[in-house]
């Protein structure tokens, strides 16, 4: 009988025990001769029994069939080694019953059935939890479709497990950690040091391949992202981008060595062989349980590495320079002749396509008639190419080169934005500004249907900047070209001669001494007497909304945007702030930014004195490229929550606005067509008998008194909701001018002990001083938001 129990317990089948039925009871069929007491004992021997079966049936399908090689190689460890020590347990115990040891065998040769029960009772809490561990892997009864454990997900289990208090649980948890990391190792290494997926287990590795597509939908680069999902829990986020930075810019450099391999410069072409002994190194450091510290610093040396031997070559700073430059310039619009050029452009392209009378109708009786215009690729690229050719003649005969410009002629496009193929967000976790953004389109006040100016980014910029930060570029530039269009218009109102002031001039002598011509005069001074006084609430509304748009802008050029860039850009060059700068308010020109720049480079070149440790740190924080990645998002973000992108009734309130404003300077203009000609018919006798000027006149009068109270309604919203969040600045919640701490914006912690100083965003002044702005015109009776109101 003891023989039979030791099989059993071996994995065997045995008559001893039930197997017919899922229960772990002794037959009663088998040994009539034993007692209840007895029975009793041996039913824990038989769940020993069937578990053992189990876990050797259950680890055998998973190690064979397993789409993870983590659960693999957890399956093999507990095959192998656990189930191992169990069969070593089982021939102990046969061995010392064989051997007469005097712990098991008593006198006349007698085992006690109780003493082989309380050797192995040990072993039931052992087999049971590794059962749960085999069924966490699979389960029993798993759908062929189902998804499968992965290897993160199995070592988070494991690490969770390992702190249940029992010490022989723990022991064997730590084990099959150990087992789960030296797969996963293999993994990450096999990325780090050459830049290539793993060839086994690819699709549970936390780093997948991704096609993105060009604009035409054609295949483009081979693009690589981080899936979260299968992302061990003692990765941070930040080590996580790092990983991936590190291996893109591995896999970027093979490309490059296969495609031109002698056009690549010598650096490039010893990188990085002699660098993956080093690597290896700081890989091989690393102890079973893995260290969420200890990775990050061996990570982050061996991203200083790479960066300070390949990347300063492959991506220098002053490439990244000249690209955040042209970010700024065009796509945040530092050069005020860049958007001048491209709304009178724009605008142009639209007077060409609204030459059919039907269409100025309708324009003018409604703020929808843009949609009757079918806007194409060509209309869109040839407003681009025309304010290229407008840039281009502004430059003077002493410096006719402009590196900038044919640079950003090179990577801006204008386009079309099909909403049915939105662009991808990038390779890297997604800008929390972006998930906050507002959906309020400002896309289409360019042109009728949503256009994006985007850029094109190619290798090696796409290890800098991604997909999503181009298409957050995009939406601020659209938002305050918005802004700057709508100033344009309204102070091109004031060009409009003919509703200011009569004209042409009356009559002189010797014709207005004549009864007809003082009869004439007199009718003439009575016309435009009234019409001046019908102006006077038009020209009121209009010079408020262009006094508040002008602020706005101010604020939103001036101390968010230069401001914010002024203090990156000194971040980026290694050098403190000076307490005592200013930012511009008002948009630049090519000119002033290249003074700027020769301002900068002159304070740069009058601090001789500074130490040697800060000029180490500075110079390695300039050859990261991963570290001023990071920076830009942060610097970014900042830009999002300054202009006040995120806040969705702000948004909404100032396009409302901006609509109200495009058709009350619609109908303004349409009134000045209806009064020349009914001036026509009046003076010279120029009659249409098809049209009914003066019935126009009177609809014309009847909307442009409601779009005049839109305007007015919009511009009191739009201060009241500065107002709110000037209250609600200091309140509880997310404060909208400090970094948010949310889930998202974990990939903004740097670790300080990598020798980076990580980027801390400049601090825009609040919406109060844009509010005292608005209150003091108010005060001095100036065009201020107010005054339009009072008026009307």
């Amino acid at each position: 009988m003891l023989h039979e129990i030791l099989l059993s317990l071996s994995g065997q089948p045995s008559p001893l025990f039930n197997s017919r039925t899922g229960d772990d009871t002794v037959s009663e069929d088998a040994f009539p001769l034993l007692s209840p007491p007895e029975k009793a004992l041996l039913t824990s021997l038989a769940r020993l029994s069937r578990l053992h079966a189990k876990l050797r049936a259950h680890t055998a399908l998973i190690s064979s069939s397993h789409p993870s090689v983590i659960c693999r190689a957890v399956s093999t460890s507990i095959s192998q080694h656990h189930l191992g020590n169990f069969q070593k347990k089982i021939l102990e115990v046969e061995k010392a019953i064989l051997a007469e040891d005097s712990g098991y065998v008593g006198g006349y040769g007698i085992v006690p059935l109780s003493t082989v029960v309380g050797e192995f009772s040990p072993w039931t809490r052992r087999l049971e939890w590794l059962w749960e561990i085999a069924r966490f892997m699979r389960p029993e009864h798993s759908k062929p479709k189902a998804q499968s454990c992965s290897g993160g997900s199995l070592i988070d289990y494991l690490r969770a497990e390992s702190q249940t208090g029992y010490q022989d649980l723990e022991e064997m948890a730590l084990h099959m950690v150990g087992a789960a990391e030296v797969a996963w190792m293999r993994q990450l290494s096999t990325w780090l040091l050459y830049g290539n997926l793993p060839v086994l287990g690819k699709e549970d590795f936390f780093i997948q391949q991704a096609s993105t597509t060009d604009g035409d939908g054609s295949p483009s680069n081979t693009d690589f992202v981080l899936q979260t999902s299968l992302q061990p829990k003692f990765v941070s986020p930040h080590t996580a981008s790092s990983i991936l930075f590190i291996g893109k810019t591995l896999n970027l450099i093979r490309a490059k060595r296969s495609n031109s391999a002698g056009s690549l410069p010598t650096g490039l072409l010893t990188s990085p062989v002699s660098l993956h002994g080093e690597h290896i190194a700081h890989l091989a450091s690393l102890r079973s349980p893995i260290s969420t510290s200890k990775l990050s610093s061996a990570i982050s040396s061996i991203r200083l590495s790479l960066s300070q031997s390949t990347l300063s070559k492959l991506l220098p700073l002053p490439k990244i320079l000249e690209t955040l430059s042209v970010l700024h310039d065009f796509l945040l619009l530092r050069r005020g002749e860049f958007a001048s050029a491209l709304v009178s452009h724009a605008d142009a392209r639209l007077n060409d396509r609204c030459r059919r009378p039907e269409t100025m109708t309708s324009r003018g009786k409604s703020s929808e008639g843009l949609e009757l215009i079918t806007i194409k690729e060509g209309d869109v690229m040839s407003a681009l190419s025309q304010t290229w050719a407008e840039l281009y003649s502004l430059q003077n005969e002493e410096d006719p080169v402009d590196d900038e410009l044919d640079l950003a002629k090179d990577l801006l496009k204008l386009s079309v934005n099909d909403r049915r193929n939105p662009p991808s967000t990038g390779s890297y976790p997604t800008v929390a500004g972006a998930d906050h953004i507002s959906d309020t389109c400002f896309e289409d006040l360019l042109f009728p249907a949503p256009t994006l100016l985007s850029v094109q980014v190619r290798p090696p910029l796409d290890l800098f900047l991604s997909a999503s930060d181009i298409t957050i570029y995009s939406k601020v530039h659209s938002y305050l070209l918005g802004i700057r269009r709508a100033q344009f218009h309204l102070g091109d109102l004031w060009k409009h001669t003919f509703l200011r002031k009569s004209y042409p001039s009356p009559w002189g002598p010797p014709r207005s001494n004549s009864a007809f011509g003082q009869n004439k005069l007199r009718m003439e001074r009575e016309r435009d007497g009234a019409r001046l006084q019908q102006m006077r609430p038009i020209w009121a509304t209009g010079s408020a909304s262009l006094f508040a748009l002008s602020e706005i802008g101010d604020y939103f050029q001036g101390e968010v945007i230069n401001g914010s860039w002024q203090h990156f850009q000194e971040w980026i060059q290694g050098f403190s702030p000076p307490s005592s700068s200013t930012p511009n308010s008002r948009p630049g020109t090519a000119s002033s930014s290249k003074s700027e720049q020769g301002s900068s480079a002159t304070s740069t070149q009058a601090i001789p004195g500074h130490d040697d440790d800060r000029r180490d740190s500075s110079e390695m924080q300039r050859h990261d490229p991963e570290t001023l990645t990071v920076g830009h998002r942060r610097y970014l973000f900042s830009i999002v929550q300054s202009l006040l992108l995120a806040d969705v009734p702000f948004t909404q309130a100032l396009r409302s606005l901006l609509t109200s404003i495009d058709h009350f300077i619609a109908l303004v203009i349409r009134l000045e067509s209806i009064q020349r000609n009914m001036d026509l018919e009046t003076d010279e006798g120029v009659v249409d008998a098809l049209v009914d000027y003066a019935g126009e006149e009177r609809e014309i009068w009847h909307s442009l008194s409601a779009a005049r109270d839109n305007v007015e309604t919009g511009m009191k919203e739009v201060v009241s909701r500065l107002r709110d969040i000037d209250d609600n600045r200091y309140g509880e919640g997310r404060k909208m001018f400090d970094m948010a701490k949310t889930p998202h914006d974990n990939w903004t912690n740097l670790p300080q002990n990598d020798g980076s100083t990580e980027y801390v965003p400049r601090k825009a002044a609040g919406v109060d001083r844009l509010l005292m702005k608005l209150d003091f015109g108010n005060a001095n009776g100036s065009n201020g938001p107010a005054v339009a109101v009072r008026m009307g």
